[in-house]
């Protein structure tokens, strides 16, 4: 049986890695798919925390949570196609340039 430590070690890298990634990339895809691992990382902190209390919250949270992450995937990713097509690149800085 995987432990708690371990469980919560594992948040904290994929946590880390989702931040990273969003802080060293200009690349708009990038740095969706950072807020992506972050949000499946707090999904797995709910699962583990739930299990380890015995109680079935943190898999509803779980459910929510996947729900949520699958509308914020499709709405984001619709909008990065329309930004790609307007301006054919994903880099921050010429989004920048375009709410200006």
């Amino acid at each position: 049986m995987i432990s708690l430590l371990h469980c919560l070690c594992l948040f904290l890298m994929l946590f880390v890695l989702g931040v990273i990634s969003i802080i060293l990339n200009d690349n708009l895809l990038s740095m969706f798919i950072g807020l992506e691992i972050i949000m499946n990382s707090i999904s797995l902190l709910f699962v583990v925390i739930g299990n380890y209390w015995s109680h079935t919250d943190g898999q509803v949270m779980y459910v929510l949570s996947i729900t949520l992450s699958a509308i914020e995937s499709s709405i984001g990713l619709t909008l990065l196609i329309q930004y790609f097509r307007q301006t054919h690149t994903l880099n921050i800085n010429k989004f920048s340039e375009i709410i200006e």
